[in-house]
């Protein structure tokens, strides 16, 4: 896990600097997939390493495919006390999610389930096909008091497996139906499929989606987000969004120092043009394992550029590759953190933005009664 400005717990230079200077694209990868290699997770007694034989000529890797778990819930509605974060609750589907982000912040969850955060994460994901009834149940419990959920934090709610299993479909039809107020995260177009709940909760100011575009480039995409929408996708589900009179947020997250962060008015102008009304962004995070996933990753595809973005990464880190302090870890802090706010902030006032989330509609809140029956 990364910890001080050298990247090993002991302050030594064991840890990141020695693994940016010697680090090499480890085998293991798969086509269509973000994560390089699949490491061990942190919690397991044993761990694998790869190594390179000369002498062994390795067959062709099978097709990594997906498999999906039901994961059987007691409750749905996550809890956070986070400065940072404008939202108290939020709801995840599924854990792991088979977009691949390389850089998704949730990939050390994994561990928690004795998986790697690595291709593990992406190809192996846990369902929760109880949520909407979890859901409505919370909803209608004594003392329960509204307040903006906010779905898909950690994981994306319509990622590819959501077109058969229509969790999420469920789970906002049970907040449209108790006229309770939801943020969406997302990066697919498959949001669209929801516009019918979407553009009747927006009459009733109970609904924002938020769609993360860290780039513009189609290439770079396929390989930070490889089963994600590409941006021009994207772009256009703001634009479908925007004119059912759904409110757009442009997520522009996260910025990745020396590989993304030119794009930034790039991608903020051409949201608006789609019907983006609002900003959201965050600085790369590197906790756990994603240190490293990260580090291979450069090492695969952009090995000239990945020094410099782990340099500017520590200098927004206090040194550090990752600062999870509250206050700190989406921001970060210094001079190169302080240009990327000026950027987002002079650019998006030019551009006529609003930043952050909105306030969405509590007021309207039914609490679910009779609906309970048909669970």
């Amino acid at each position: 896990m990364a910890g001080d400005a050298s990247g090993s717990r002991d302050g030594s230079r064991s840890g990141s600097a020695r693994r940016l200077a010697a680090s090499t694209p480890p085998e293991g990868g798969r086509r269509g997939r973000g994560a390089t290699s699949n490491p061990t997770g942190r919690y397991e007694a044993a761990r694998r390493e790869a190594f390179h034989d000369p002498d062994w000529t390795p067959d062709d890797p099978v097709p990594l495919r997906t498999q999906v778990t039901p994961e059987r819930s007691t409750r749905i509605i996550a809890r956070n006390t986070s400065p940072d974060i404008p939202f108290d609750r939020s709801i995840n589907p599924y854990r792991g999610c088979e977009h691949g982000c390389i850089y998704c912040y949730a990939r050390p969850t994994h561990a928690w389930l004795g998986l790697s955060p690595g291709l593990d994460f992406e190809s192996r994901i846990f369902a929760k096909p109880d949520a909407a009834r979890l859901l409505l149940r919370e909803l209608a419990a004594p003392g329960y008091s509204p307040d903006t959920i906010a779905l898909g934090t950690a994981t994306d709610p319509y990622q590819p497996i959501e077109r058969t299993h229509r969790i999420t479909r469920a789970v906002l039809e049970v907040l449209r139906d108790a006229r309770h107020p939801v943020g969406i995260t997302t990066k697919s177009d498959l949001v669209l499929r929801d516009l019918d709940i979407l553009a009747e909760m927006a009459a009733d100011d109970l609904v924002l989606v938020a769609i993360s575009l860290p780039t513009l480039d189609p290439a770079l995409a396929r390989r930070l987000d490889p089963r994600a929408p590409r941006p021009e996708k994207r772009l256009a589900a703001m634009a479908r969004l925007s004119e059912a009179g759904v409110p757009v947020m442009v997520n522009v997250s996260p910025i990745i120092p020396g590989l993304t962060d030119h794009e930034i008015e790039a991608i903020l102008a051409r949201a608006r043009e789609h019907g983006a009304s609002r900003i959201g962004h965050a600085l790369l995070r590197l906790p756990g394992e994603v240190a490293d996933l990260m580090a291979d990753w450069f090492a695969e595809h952009y090995p000239e550029r990945k020094e410099r973005t782990f340099a500017l990464l520590r200098q927004a880190r206090g040194g550090r590759e990752n600062d999870p302090r509250f206050g700190h870890r989406f921001r970060g802090e210094g001079a190169y953190a302080a240009m990327i706010a000026q950027r987002i902030r002079i650019a998006g006032t030019r551009l006529g933005y609003g930043f952050g989330r909105m306030a969405l509609n509590r007021d309207a809140f039914r609490k679910p009664g009779a609906q309970l029956a048909l669970f």
